[in-house]
């Protein structure tokens, strides 16, 4: 087992659905919960925990969201940007590659990288649209993930994406499985996840073990 840090997947599940998952992997600031609300999920700490913000502000952020039918998932503040700027009529690719190259790496003693995706909720091979990307102290990069495929990427892990099989059906299985399960039980530091799955609606599910 390797520690990979904070991991996105996106892309289609086994069953062609759209889908995005987020797990919070951490060896500093573990004391962390994945909450639902209705079009996004956020990261915050447990209860008992609320100081560690002002050691790191990096540690709580909306870790999804759902705008105008697209998922955007993302390791930080920077999802936020990107649903705006979706919500005001930029492309997906466009709207990751702003926030990306404007926010750039987190200004932290490790340089964490930046990494986002969104995703559209369509099923037609000619309007779907699936993107990935990632800002580190060195280069920027989003990249398309074909139509039917699914990818993941991790903030310490590999710096371009890699293809995963996502065998998960609905939101809450998304969520364990990007926690444990499959490829994902081969990162340890497990702490947290969230996952939503459109299928005719997005879901969005969390998983606090």
């Amino acid at each position: 087992m390797k520690y990979t840090g904070r991991i996105l997947s996106i892309g289609m599940n086994v069953d062609g659905k759209p889908f995005v998952a987020y797990r919070v992997s951490s060896r500093s600031f573990p004391n962390r919960q994945c909450l639902t609300f209705e079009n996004r999920a956020a990261i915050v700490p447990k209860e008992g925990f609320e100081k560690d913000i002002f050691e790191n502000t990096y540690i709580t952020y909306n870790c999804i969201r759902i705008v105008n039918g697209v998922a955007i998932v993302s390791n930080g503040s920077h999802t936020d940007v990107i649903a705006d700027k979706i919500h005001v009529g930029m492309n997906i690719k466009d709207a990751i590659a702003y926030s990306l190259l404007t926010m750039d790496y987190e200004k932290d003693d490790y340089h964490t990288p930046r990494i986002a995706g969104a995703v559209t909720s369509t099923n037609n091979k000619e309007e779907y649209q699936c993107y990935i990307g990632i800002a580190n102290d060195e280069k920027l990069l989003v990249d398309r993930v074909p139509y039917g495929e699914a990818a993941f990427i991790s903030t310490y892990g590999s710096q371009d994406y890699d293809h995963v099989d996502f065998e998960a059906k609905d939101s809450k299985e998304a969520a364990q499985y990007i926690f444990d399960q499959g490829i994902f039980a081969n990162y340890k530091k497990p702490v947290t996840s969230g996952a939503a799955i459109f299928d005719g609606e997005w879901t969005i599910e969390s998983l606090n073990p």
